[in-house]
C-alpha cells in the first residue's frame, strides 16, 4: 500500500525554528541557575543606620611564654690545702711614751727656693712696644744693619719677611720667628737684624710693662 504524504503534516520545514528554541531554552535555563540566590532558613539580622552598640567578638588573647632558659651548672671549686703552714706568733710590743723615746722635731735650716712663674704674654695690649727713637728711628737700624744675601742678589729674589718675636718687661728681645718667608738667605738675615737690635720700649697694661708679641715686615728690594 503506498503511503500518502500531507505537505501540511511535514514538519522538516519548523525544524531551524525548533533548533534555535530548544537553545535559547538551554541557555535562559542556564542563566537562570547562575543567577539563582538560596537563603538560609532562619532570619536574617537587620542592622539599622543609627544603632550604636555593635556586638564585640571575643577574641581571645595569645600570650606566648618566653623560651626556658637552660640550666645553669654550678662551677666545681675543689679545696687544695695550703702549701705553706704559718705558726702562730706571739707579738709583744712595748710601746713607751717616755721623753726621751720622743720624736724629735724636723727644723728645715734651708728654705726651698721660689718658683719663678713666667709671666704671661700679650697678644694685644694697651701701649703697644715700640722701637726706642720711633719708626725714623727703627729705619735707620735696619739700612746701616740689615744686608742683602748675596745668594738672594745673585737669583734675583724680592719680597717681605714678616718676623713675630716677644718683647720682654726690660725690653729685650726673645723668640724670633718667620711668618712668612722668602728664602735666599733672607729669613735668616730678618731673624739676625731683630735679636741683634737694642731693646724696645715695652708694651703695657693699666700702666705696667707686660711681655708682648710683635710682628715686624722686613722687605728686600733690589734697586
Amino acid at each position: 500500500m503506498e503511503t500518502k504524504k500531507y505537505p501540511t503534516a511535514d514538519l522538516r520545514k519548523w525544524s531551524g525554528t525548533l533548533l534555535h528554541l530548544g537553545l535559547a531554552t538551554s541557555i535562559g535555563f542556564s542563566l537562570l541557575a547562575f543567577e539563582w540566590k538560596s537563603y538560609p532558613d532562619g532570619p536574617l539580622k537587620q542592622i539599622h543606620s543609627n544603632q550604636e552598640n555593635w556586638d564585640d567578638l571575643d577574641i581571645p588573647i595569645s600570650i606566648q611564654a618566653p623560651p626556658t632558659p637552660p640550666p645553669q651548672v654550678a662551677p666545681v671549686i675543689i679545696a687544695k690545702p695550703d702549701d705553706i703552714q704559718i705558726d702562730d706568733l706571739d707579738l709583744q710590743i712595748d710601746i713607751n711614751t717616755d721623753e726621751k723615746t720622743a720624736i724629735p722635731d724636723v727644723i728645715l735650716d734651708e728654705v726651698p727656693p721660689k718658683v719663678e712663674i713666667a709671666d704671661e704674654i700679650v697678644d694685644f695690649t694697651e701701649v703697644q712696644a715700640s722701637f726706642k727713637g720711633g719708626m725714623d728711628a727703627w729705619y735707620e737700624y735696619l739700612r746701616k744693619n740689615l744686608h742683602y744675601p748675596t745668594t738672594a742678589r745673585r737669583i734675583g729674589i724680592e719680597g717681605t719677611v714678616i718676623v713675630r718675636f716677644v718683647i720682654n718687661k726690660d725690653g729685650s728681645v726673645q723668640d724670633v720667628q718667620v711668618m712668612r718667608s722668602i728664602g735666599g738667605g733672607c729669613d735668616e738675615e730678618a731673624i739676625q737684624v731683630i735679636e741683634n737690635s737694642p731693646n724696645w720700649n715695652p708694651g703695657k697694661m693699666g700702666g705696667l710693662p707686660v711681655r708682648s708679641r710683635m710682628a715686624m715686615p722686613i722687605k728686600f728690594k733690589l734697586n
